[in-house]
């Protein structure tokens, strides 16, 4: 339950930090004090006062430093940075997971294991299959969206569950058999935790992101969930 109010809480804040722009206030007929004019706060931009208050053409959302040079980055080099964009999400993931629920110490092996994961595998497959996805099935209407989450949840979520496995037992030495016996044991567990919180987090996605933003929201969003990947991931198979 800890986790899926977590899960909903950053899909919430994701989406607010991706989608929304400042919008002035138009309020009309209301004289503003002589004194909030003579104050010498009023002789300045806000942007001279405060860096958080900036021009919303430059710095998306107008108050997140950076996120416009990394949005550039995103157009510039996609992959490159949806996978930059996954490695750090998987490392918060699997270090949260290690210091605040198994309790420690930290495993800096698996923790690269699951960073080098996210770059090499789940920002540039999720490049690949969100941009085919949105070009078979456009629109941001509730049939298409609603479409999306069921093919994404049905179709995709056991295809990189399945991966995700196979890459753990391979980089851990294990055999063909124990990583098939991984699969069969865990695959269905592994789904089921996808099933209680992805489905509501890709009707925000497919609705509100754009296909461009969309790794990046998976990937805050994601790194509650990957605490859960990380443990499942790290128990050993029968």
């Amino acid at each position: 339950m800890k986790l899926f109010s977590i899960l909903v809480a950053s899909s919430c804040l994701a989406a607010k930090a991706f989608g929304v722009t400042p919008v002035a206030s138009r309020s009309k007929g209301l004289s503003t004090p002589a004194l909030v004019n003579k104050s010498p706060l009023r002789q300045k931009s806000v942007g001279d006062i405060s860096p958080l208050f900036r021009d919303p053409t430059v710095t998306r959302g107008g108050a997140i430093p950076g996120l416009q040079a990394y949005s550039d980055a995103l157009d510039k080099k996609p992959i490159t940075m949806k996978a930059l964009t996954s490695l750090v999400g998987w490392f918060l993931g699997d270090l949260l997971a290690q210091l605040f629920i198994a309790g420690g110490p930290v495993d800096y092996k698996r923790l690269a294991t699951l960073s080098f994961f996210g770059f090499i595998y789940h920002g540039p497959s999720g490049h690949y299959f969100y941009n085919w996805l949105d070009k078979q099935i456009p629109g941001t209407d509730a049939v298409p969206v609603f479409t999306k989450v069921a093919i994404d949840q049905l179709f995709w979520c056991p295809i990189f569950m399945s991966v995700f496995f196979t890459y753990l037992g391979l980089v851990n030495g294990d055999s063909l058999a124990t990583i098939g016996n991984k699969i069969k044991n865990d695959l269905l567990t592994a789904c089921q935790g996808s099933w209680k919180v992805w489905p509501a987090v890709h009707l925000i996605n497919f609705k509100f992101v754009s296909n461009k933003w969309r790794i990046p929201y998976i990937n805050a969003v994601q790194i509650a969930f990957n605490m859960f990947l990380s443990l499942l991931g790290s128990k050993k198979s029968a």
